[in-house]
């Protein structure tokens, strides 16, 4: 039976890249057949280490044009994410974009109604919500009962740290890349809350911030009619004890928000049920690459389920808006 071949091309030379290759590779209909870097050797290197014919790029215009391409994953620094994003969508190329896949709730709205006019699928790449244990955590919170509080945390040290530390300004800490805690690890807290409890009825937020002005440590209380949801992130610090769900008839762990790994259930009387171990880091990015093939080739039938991705999509990214606004944290580009 022919598989019928998506022919991708990739935006960053990072190892989040390397991890969706590696990933993408898990899935049939997807070949990678280009590759965008800002430098020719640049390319070169990061080409070298895949198998088969690669198209190098260094103009991105010129890749957007290319006819031999399908697709496009996109994992630069999220200040250029809308502006990449909207070029390869006007190119009729459909698009998976790291997450943020945008900085202003506006910009998502613009690239989701280009992707829609065109029949093209425009897709925020957060691992977490294409993953089976998504389904097993869903199921697992109606075990806890009344719902009355959550703790969500994702707090990681930051290998750019030390640099950092001795006076340098590596990207993830300079605000001009729309970065930051939040808007690297914080998503990964506010999209398991608005996908399993809905938008908040307010919100309020804080921020600590590093000398380069990017916030470093953030927290959230998302204020429902029946529950608060507090949320905590952290790029200069490391978490050790995850995650919890609390309801009167027991409490969910959850190790790694960001995975979706080392789901436990504990009941009232202290017992401990394990729902969910770990992926592999390849398997926990092929989740999204799947469902992104899927998508396009099957899209009468995965209609309701990608609409229902983008809304969520659209609704955290007004979350995480109203966070930024709340907690004070600016980006150059948020001023016309």
């Amino acid at each position: 039976m022919e598989v019928y071949m998506i022919r991708y091309a990739t935006i960053g030379t990072g190892w989040i890249t390397d991890a969706f290759i590696r990933g993408a590779s898990m899935v049939p209909e997807l070949q990678l057949a280009a590759v965008y870097s800002r430098t020719e050797k640049g390319a070169i290197q990061f080409a070298s280490k895949y198998a088969g014919e690669i198209q190098l790029f260094t103009d991105l215009t010129s890749m957007a044009a290319c006819p031999d391409i399908d697709a496009v994953y996109i994992a630069s620094p999220n200040s250029l994410h809308y502006s990449q994003s909207k070029l390869f969508l006007e190119h009729g190329k459909h698009v998976i974009c790291e997450k943020p896949a945008v900085v202003l709730p506006g910009e998502m709205r613009v690239l989701q109604h280009i992707a829609k006019e065109r029949g093209l699928i425009y897709m925020e790449a957060i691992m977490m919500m294409h993953l089976p244990a998504r389904r097993v955590l869903h199921d697992a919170v109606k075990k806890l009962g009344r719902i009355y509080s959550a703790r969500i945390d994702f707090s990681q040290l930051s290998s750019k740290y030390p640099s950092l530390l001795e006076g340098g300004l590596p990207n993830i800490f300079n605000p001009a890349f729309a970065t930051g805690a939040l808007m690297d690890l914080g998503i990964y807290c506010v999209y398991p809350v608005i996908d399993l409890f809905g938008m908040p009825v307010s919100l309020r937020a804080d921020a600590l911030f590093l000398p380069t002005g990017a916030d470093g440590v953030g927290n959230c209380l998302f204020i429902y009619q029946d529950k608060h949801i507090n949320i905590s992130y952290s790029k200069v610090g490391q978490d050790r004890i995850g995650s919890e769900i609390i309801g009167d008839a027991g409490t969910l762990r959850i190790q790694s928000i960001s995975q979706l790994g080392g789901i436990a259930l504990v009941q009232k009387d202290g017992t401990e049920i394990p729902i969910w171990g770990h992926d592999e880091k390849d398997v926990l990015m092929s989740g999204e690459a799947q469902d992104f093939a899927r998508y396009i080739l099957n899209f009468d039938s995965s209609r309701e389920e990608y609409e229902a991705a983008s809304a969520l999509s659209l609704d955290v990214s007004l979350v995480m808006d109203e966070i930024r606004n709340s907690a004070g944290i600016q980006f150059p580009l948020d001023c016309p």
